[in-house]
């Protein structure tokens, strides 16, 4: 999927390359977890396709997609976005000299090079300044084995839930955020060299 935005009546966007998913008052890790509803995360109790945007630390904003029926609030949030249209504009609003590959990588950064900020909070993602659109044929067709699923980034606070593999990237992109995730082959490979190195017992 491509990230649009028009911010400024300048066009910038990426197609996005990760992604978490935050499954509502179940969820320990979401913004609504136990049902918590307060005037910053209202917008994830709407209708699916908002846009769910809030400030972190004060300084960074996230961008989120609402992705259930209203009264149900869930979101996926985007992490990171390979830049392919307005990359001067992307490293203007960034400042200095960022190489392309980290325009948009991380959720922060993102929204900078973007130019989203609170005022977009519960915009319709279909239309207007900033959409999700489908990707053109000329970027290639993403296939199931592309994927990785790995754990979400900062949500230790969250216990069992932290490790639910919810974070989806695309496997090896220059442009996915750090920790770059460790998928189950990658794992498994770096296992097996562990266990064969001098000095080890293999497992029983």
């Amino acid at each position: 999927m491509i990230l649009e935005s028009r911010i400024g009546g300048v066009r910038t966007a990426g197609r996005i390359v990760e992604v978490e998913a935050y499954r509502g008052p179940d969820d320990r890790a979401a913004h609504s977890a136990g049902g918590r509803r307060t005037p910053r995360n209202e917008t994830m109790y709407g209708r699916g396709g908002l846009a769910y945007v809030y400030l972190i630390y004060g300084l960074h904003h996230c961008l989120n997609v609402v992705t259930a029926d209203a009264e149900q609030p869930q979101a996926v949030l985007v992490r990171a976005l390979e830049p392919i249209a307005g990359l001067e504009v992307m490293r203007r609003r960034r400042g200095g000299n960022v190489v392309d590959s980290q325009l948009a990588r991380g959720p922060g950064n993102l929204a900078r090079a973007l130019g989203i900020d609170r005022r977009l909070d519960g915009h319709d993602l279909r239309r207007g300044p900033v959409r999700v659109l489908l990707p053109p044929d000329d970027l290639g067709v993403i296939r199931r084995g592309d994927l990785v699923r790995s754990p979400r980034v900062g949500i230790d606070f969250a216990g069992a839930w932290a490790a639910r593999p919810w974070r989806y990237s695309l496997r090896a992109h220059p442009c996915v955020s750090r920790p770059k995730p460790l998928d189950k082959r990658e794992a498994t490979c770096r296992s097996a060299v562990r266990e064969r190195r001098p000095g080890r017992s293999s497992p029983r």
